[in-house]
């Protein structure tokens, strides 16, 4: 029986009620609008737009993998997609219940393509029999007649399976004419069987019978609706493919299922098996790598023929078009054979789709909730972090696949891409050439005659003007001339993009018109039929030479074959002159040959450096007689190609060790022949050059120098560079003095590595830094340009080399002057203390930095007879850890770590980092955690600040706890590379011999270093020996002579010098040599040279003959009696002395220097931990200012209320003042009242002054009657602790105790200045108020109230001088915005300083100092004084003689520099006679000199010497003669007198200094 189905439409009805025809809709073309718009339901939209479901049902053609009934073919097939789709669903769905029960072991698939008929069966748990109670109906009948019914819904729920969407089996049961579901539910004991028909519009009653509880299994058999897919059968390509889908089943659910087609067992049971379809048999067939890694994915990786091809499954869906899946195993596949072929050949540059090509992936898969890109699931979409599951590549699956062989199928692409790029810039044959600057064309270049034409290629342009030069001679029809820029690209190891990208290389084809690959027979193709170089010929010439023959041999061997295409043009290096005959010379050995022979005498010799220096008739003569210069290039066979091919590809690296060490020193090219064969200028010309530049780059084992390094030590030897000089300066003096060939630029550089002290550079600069030499914070790259540094040997260098060593060692001649030595020898190997790093011909070395201790210590072992103990790297100044770890390599390799620590849960903190890892690359790095190059990237930390210097480093990173725990589980050190290596298994250097030689430790090392400096220890004290008896025998000769011409033994007077000799001679006097010549013999090996001619060589009497007539006084004698002595001492401590004995004082002499050198370190560490506690001091107080801004704070006018300090004061630090004590805690606040007079002091509380005879600073003590001292008051507590007053009240006036204390320090100060007053030790004292008087302005003091003012007037009696106070602190003590403070502000309660004035015509502001405070309050207590004249000191230079007194009316304003000590500093001195009398002088007789006016200076009587006034200091001023002296402009420019207060350990040193620099204090009023 046969019901509808709810999914079937029903007939549409017309309404009942008041139906009316319906009309034509507008426009419809007679439709009317119910059939214009239509509503399907969802069956009926199915079957009318089936390619939104199922794909298309049309018949397409398409390559696809089908399986013809043997193996996999990959054919152009024809078939419906959307039978094979239905049929795939049903398939994919009993390949799901493997996943839901793991126990399914059957799979049988029937395709019977007569009926038209499909059965799938599986095994396995059975669909529930059972009625679903929302539904109402069974769940087979609801999973497979109902649409959107699926059990894959839940997205929470994790799936591996193919369903997802709810149509699946619901499609091909629409697409049929009869499907028929049957199960088998064992766990209910029930089988179910229902049967749809007509595209699931029918449906039969479900039929439900008993079963076995072991019965569990699933039918679906079904009849595709073959009219619907255009088929009337099915065809046997449609076969093939389904046939195909069951193979595929049988690979992917592997050994656990058995799957049958059509009753017959399939042979796979393994995907690896499967497999083997494609690929053939693995003994056999394409080389593959396969890997089940773990039960969610299997790869199998292959080659192709340049065509990327993929086999892939996701949940058993074959997904045919690939997806992420695949792209997710292919990229790492890729990725790891881009890097490893890339590395091994840079040229190859290989990119990524080149590898893809070359790769064919099969992945079986099982992903979560996999998304495809349609409901034909061709296509996996879904993220690969989404999969649920990683399959990262291991590197030995890794390596297989690129040791399957398809390394060399995309290394052979890469090359055919690499040629097709290259074809794109030949060149052609055509007369008419533009666009290529600098070219000098022939005229008859790619013309009829173009085989006769030479194309001239020059080193550099100056070669160019040469060539040109000597074009007016053979004219330019024939001769084209080319400048080259520099050194040709070795093309050998280069990619084709180097290549192209290479303008000189392009322009090389285009002007001779090559063709990429072409094999030329002869030249008549090319715009030129040779080719002519023209370098200079030293040894970058011929490397140029090199160069271009190795590009030729690797694009156009054919061309090197032919005779006469290469040539060179040589020109000679020396030319020697001698009247009008003249030699040339090709080559320096040839030149050395040659001078051996000859007597030099006579002969010009002119080094000629490059073409340039030739000059224009020079050149016309080259040319003139050009074939002479012209030398040809032949090829004498494969062993010329062998020869170019070992001197530049990178793969014969150990051939050209070989090479370079058959290098014999003598070798030169012979160039008086016509022809030269290329491996004879291999072997004989370019090995000069690899030679050299092994050199340049290895440095030596004795010294640790590379050439142009040992040429700047030489020269700054040769100048005793102990002055600053301008780094570019010295460039040129070395470049001078040693023979550098090279740019100045590259020996600047390398003056600037020499200076570098920053952690990672050098453990001992040889030079100072004076200037940006660099930092760590690039790693050197921030030093500034060699014309703005300054440099100087450093201290420490010669005692590393030692000048004693100097006259031992072998100098080197070059250009006919005496350059460096071969090599240094320093005490300690040096090449051990900073390192070495070098890339040359053939070898590279790396040489870490090492403890100099540790050097010295071991070298005091082995003189003991020790053996050294193993070293481990050592780099000054790095805070991190260097540990040895285990290598496979040889040497010893060490791990380098920074210092990162963890300061809470999310902060971390850097404060060190690897050796060369330098700060600005480190925050690049933290910069892409921040914000990684990766959009879709989680930034691995949040921020991070930057506290570091140039000489520190500190970072504070700033992270999630959830990223803290990520860091810290996997490292911080690891996590954020704070580690690196370094090994000593590449430390190669050359020998004493010049023979570059591996050393395998740096004990190694050590031992042969101390092996030659014993022996040069050994030498040292044989030629000290040996100048010191040279000496000794002069000086006793001289003795001799000259006692026996004081006694008239010996008579010189009248009579022939070679009869003198004769008598000499005869006498036995010596004959001796000069003194430098002397010198010089003394160092050289009597051995090697000789005694005898040693001693002949330049001796004669001379010495004694040319002494002068005041040798011959008693005091001259005895005083060469007491060298002779001297000399005697100093030759038996020679012969006393060992050599050990003398290395040990030299390493003694290197410890107190290192240790001077770390103590200035320290104090300079010190120093700056000083700074930056002042600095945070300043902006403190700053930031507390700005805080407080606006608010007014009231309190005494002599309180130190924080709020009025000024910068300057907020500078001091107690440091600065080691003499004063803090003050202690203060007395309570002092009740404001009325200023009374102030009493005479009491005898008892008399205040003695005296000048400490230790220090030289003036102390003030309070002396009790018995003449004790009393305990000085305490200070007074900070106005900011009192509580605020009525401003009505005037301040109170100081204690006496604190102005006498200040008085003492004021004393104290000139005492330190050298200016203590006179007698001030039995100076009586007085009443503070004797002698006073009122002044009309209240300005006027005792002299007793100024001590300070005494001394300074007791000095200047004495010196008849007067210098003004500089404002200015010590240069040592920064000097802040604000004016300086004086002393006795210093020592006194802080207060706000009035800002400093000239003044004008106005007398200048007071000072609201304690001591002027105090001044003018003892000034006020005076009862009378006379009137005293004003004096006026000008400012003089300290050679001059000071001003006298000038009378008061002065209209000139002399401008002075205000004195912290005086209030009236800077005013007009019509101001100050208006103000009253000075207070200089001390009474009626000091007025009495004002009136002196012009006339004669009169002493000026100071009567506060009287014995009765004991309080009154002598402040007496001599005055000068009447004149008057201008401030001087230069007077201001010399250095300020400065001012510090001294410990006592430094007292005198200050005093002293004070003294010799003329700082005296005078008033300047």
């Amino acid at each position: 029986m046969e019901i509808d189905s709810e999914n079937v439409a029903q007939p549409v009805k017309a309404p009942k009620a008041k139906a009316k025809a319906a009309k034509p809709a507008a426009g419809g073309g007679g439709k009317t609008i119910e059939e214009t718009y239509q509503k399907l339901s969802q069956l009926e939209h199915i079957l009318l737009r089936p390619d939104t479901y199922i794909g298309s049902t049309e018949a397409q053609e398409q390559q696809l993998w089908v399986h013809d009934g043997d193996r996999m073919v990959f054919k152009n097939i024809r078939f419906v997609p959307g039978l094979y789709k239905i049929f795939d669903e049903i398939l994919v769905n009993a390949a799901d219940n493997k996943v839901r029960d793991p126990t399914m072991d059957t799979l049988r698939v029937d395709v019977d393509a007569a009926k038209g008929c499909i059965k799938v069966l599986n095994s396995g748990a059975g669909i529930p029999v059972e009625i679903h109670q929302k539904e109402g109906i069974y769940v087979p009948e609801l999973i497979f007649g109902n649409l959107l019914t699926s059990s894959n819904y839940n997205d929470n729920e994790k799936k591996v399976t193919g369903g997802r969407n709810g149509y699946g089996a619901k499609l091909a049961n629409i697409f049929s004419t009869k499907f028929v579901v049957e199960t088998c539910d064992g766990k209910r004991g029930r089988r179910y069987k229902q049967t749809f028909s007509k595209n699931m519009s029918k449906k039969g009653e479900p039929v439900i019978t008993d079963c076995g509880k072991d019965e569990n299994w699933t039918c679906i058999t079904f009849y595709p609706d073959l009219e619907r897919f255009g088929m009337t059968e099915l065809e046997e390509e449609t076969v093939q493919l389904m046939r195909k889908r069951v193979y595929d089943m049988a690979g992917i659910l592997g050994k656990t299922v058995k799957v049958y087609l059509n009753g017959t067992r399939l042979k796979v049971k393994t995907f690896q098996e499967y497999v083997e379809m494609y690929l053939g048999p693995k003994e056999s067939g394409v080389p593959r790598v396969y890997e089940r890694f773990s039960d969610r994915w299997e790869v199998c990786v292959a080659t192709t023929e340049g065509q990327f091809n993929q086999v892939s499954f996701v949940n058993a869906i074959c997904t045919s078009k690939g997806g992420t899946h695949v792209n997710y195993i292919a990229d790492q596949v890729v990725k790891n054979l881009c890097e490893m072929i890339n590395k091994k050949d840079k040229k190859a540059n290989v990119k990524p789709f080149m590898a893809k090509n070359y790769l064919w992936v099969f992945v079986n898969c099982l992903i979560e909730n996999p998304a495809f890109d349609s409901q034909t699931k061709d296509t996996l979409t879904l993220r690969a972090s989404s999969f649920g599951s990683k399959c990262e590549l291991p590197d030995p699956f890794l390596k297989k696949v690129a040791n399957c062989g398809v390394v060399d199928l995309i290394l052979s692409f890469a090359s055919f891409k690499a040629d097709k790029e290259l074809k794109k810039g030949d060149g052609a044959k055509r007369q008419r050439l533009t666009g290529i600057p600098k070219l000098e064309d022939a005229n008859d270049a790619g013309g009829r005659s173009s085989e006769h034409c030479t194309l001239i290629l020059t080193e550099g342009d100056s070669a160019k003007s040469l060539a040109v030069a000597g074009l007016s001679v053979v004219g330019r029809d024939r001769f084209g001339v080319f400048p080259l820029r520099g050194k040709l690209l070795n093309v050998r190891d280069a990619s084709a993009a180097q290549i192209t990208g290479n303008a000189e290389i392009q322009n090389i084809k285009q002007i001779l018109g090559l063709q990429h690959g072409k094999v030329y027979s002869d030249v008549k193709s090319l715009r030129y039929g040779h080719l002519m170089i023209m370098t200079d010929q030293d040894h970058d010439g011929s490397h140029i030479k090199g160069l271009l023959m190795n590009y030729f041999h690797h694009f156009y061997p054919s061309l090197l074959k032919l005779p006469g295409f290469l040539v060179e043009f040589i020109t000679p290096i020396i030319k020697v002159t001698k009247g009008k005959e003249s030699i040339a010379f090709y080559t320096l050995p040839e030149y050395e040959e040659w001078k051996e022979h000859t007597n030099l005498r006579g002969w010009s010799i002119k080094y000629y450096k490059g073409l340039g220096t030739s000059t224009a008739a020079e050149a016309k003569h080259y040319f003139a007689n050009i074939q002479s210069h012209r030398k040809e290039f032949t090829w004498d066979g494969e062993d010329d190609g062998k020869a170019l091919e070992m001197a530049f590809s990178k793969k014969k690296v150990e051939e050209r060790k070989q090479w370079l060490q058959s290098f014999v020193p003598g070798t030169f090219l012979d160039q008086s022949v016509d022809t030269i064969s290329y491996s004879d200028f291999v072997h004989k010309e370019l090995i000069l050059f690899s030679r050299a530049d092994l050199e340049r780059s290895i440095p030596c084992m004795v010294d640790g120098l590379k050439p142009g390094q040992r040429k700047i030590m030489f020269a700054c030897f040769k100048r005793n560079l102990k002055s600053d000089i301008k780094v570019a300066q010295l460039s040129g003096y070395v470049a001078e003095h040693s023979a550098y060939h090279h740019g100045e630029a590259s020996l600047s550089g390398t003056i600037v590595g020499l200076a570098q002290d920053f952690v990672g550079s050098n453990n001992i600069n040889y030079l100072v830094p004076q200037g940006q030499f660099g930092t760590r914070l690039q790693g050197g790259k921030d030093a500034a340009s060699a014309r703005y540094i300054f440099t100087r040997l450093a201290p420490m260098t010669r005692h590393l080399y030692n000048e004693h060593d100097d006259r031992l060692l072998a100098y080197l001649t070059e250009e006919g002057q005496s350059i460096e030595p071969e090599w240094y020898m320093p005490i300690v190997p040096t090449v051990l203390v900073n390192g070495a790093e070098g890339i040359g011909t053939g070898w590279s070395t790396s040489i870490p930095n090492y403890n100099p201790r540790d050097l010295v210590a071991n070298l005091r072992r082995m003189l003991d007879g020790e053996q050294p103990e193993p070293m481990k790297p050592w780099y000054r100044g790095f805070k991190g850890t260097i540990e040895e770890v285990p290598t496979k390599t040889s040497g010893k390799s060490y791990q380098i770590c920074g210092v990162i620590n963890q300061v809470d849960d999310t902060t971390l903190e850097i404060t060190e980092l690897p050796i060369r890892k330098w700060t600005q690359d480190y925050k690049e790095f933290l910069e892409d955690m921040v914000k990684p190059e990766d959009k879709n990237a989680t930034p691995f930390i949040q921020d991070y600040k930057e506290y570091h210097t140039d000489v520190s480093v500190k970072f504070r990173i700033t992270l999630s706890e959830a990223k803290m725990r990520e860091a810290l589980a996997a490292g911080l050190l690891d996590k954020f590379k704070l580690k690196s290596k370094i090994s000593t298994g590449n430390m190669m250097l050359f020998n004493s011999d010049g023979v570059i030689q591996k050393y395998a430790t740096p004990e190694d090392i050590l031992r042969d270093f101390y092996d030659l400096r014993l022996q040069f220890y050994a030498k040292r004290r044989a030629a000290l020996l040996r100048a010191a008896e040279a000496d000794l025998c002069r000086i006793s000769n001289k003795v001799r002579f000259i006692l026996a011409v004081v006694s008239g033994e010996l008579k010189l007077s009248n009579r022939r010098k070679a009869d003198i000799e004769a008598e000499l001679e005869d006498e036995g006097y010596d004959k001796l040599p000069s003194q430098k010549k002397a010198k010089a013999q003394a160092a050289a090996d009597p051995e090697e040279e000789g005694e005898e001619g040693a001693e002949v060589a330049g001796a004669s009497y001379d010495y004694l003959l040319s002494m002068p007539l005041s040798s011959l006084t008693l005091e001259k004698v005895e005083a060469l009696k007491k060298e002779a002595d001297d000399w005697k001492e100093t030759v038996e401590r020679l012969r006393g002395t060992t050599e050990k004995d003398m290395w040990r004082t030299d390493l003694e002499a290197f410890e107190i220097a290192l240790d001077e050198y770390e103590e200035e370190q320290e104090r300079s560490q010190a120093q700056l931990a000083r700074q930056q506690a002042k600095a945070a001091k300043h902006q403190a107080a700053l930031q507390k200012k700005a805080t407080t801004k606006g608010k007014k704070k009231k309190g005494h006018e002599w309180s130190d209320d924080e709020d009025e300090l000024s910068d300057s004061e907020n500078d001091f630090e107690d440091d600065d003042f080691e003499d004063f004590r803090k003050p202690k805690a203060a007395a309570k606040p002092r009740q404001r009242a009325a200023p009374a007079p102030r009493a005479v002091p009491a005898a008892s509380g008399a205040t003695s002054m005296q000048t400490s005879q230790q220090t030289g600073t003036t102390v003030g003590t309070k002396r009790s009657a018995g003449g004790a001292a009393a305990k000085k008051p305490a200070a007074a507590k900070p106005a900011a602790a009192l509580p605020p007053k009525a401003p009505a009240a005037p301040p109170p006036p100081p204690p006496a105790e604190e102005e006498m204390s200040l008085m003492a320090r004021l004393a104290g100060r000139m005492g330190a200045l050298g200016l203590s007053p006179k007698s001030a030790a039995a100076a009586p004292a007085a009443p503070a108020a004797a002698a006073a008087a009122p002044a009309a302005s209240g300005r006027t003091t005792s002299a007793g109230g100024r001590p300070g003012r005494a001394a300074a007037a007791a000095a200047a009696k004495k010196t008849s001088k007067i210098v003004v106070i500089s404002e200015e602190e010590d240069e040592s003590e920064p000097s802040s915005a604000s004016e300086e403070e004086s002393d006795d502000e210093v020592n006194s309660p802080a207060v706000k300083p009035e800002p400093k004035k000239r003044g004008r015509g106005g007398a200048a502001a007071a000072k609201n100092t304690l001591a002027a405070k105090a001044m003018a309050n003892a000034g006020k207590q005076q009862a009378a004084a006379p009137a005293q004249a004003a004096y006026d000191f000008a400012l003089v230079d300290d050679d001059e003689v000071a001003a006298s007194p000038l009378p008061a009316p002065k209209p000139k304003v002399q401008r002075m520099r205000p004195s912290p000590f005086n209030k009236q500093s800077g005013v007009a001195k019509g101001a100050k006679a208006a103000a009253g009398p000075s207070k200089l002088g001390g009474g009626a007789k000091a007025a009495a000199a004002a009136p002196a006016g012009k006339g004669k200076a009169k002493k000026v009587v100071d009567d506060s010497e009287d014995e009765d006034e004991e309080d009154v200091i002598d402040m007496s001023v001599s005055p000068a003669p009447a004149r008057v002296a201008v401030p001087r402009r230069g007077a201001a420019a010399k250095k300020p007198v400065s001012y510090r207060e001294a410990s006592d350990s430094e007292g005198e040193e200050d005093a002293s200094s004070s003294e010799e620099e003329g700082s005296d204090y005078a008033p300047s009023d």
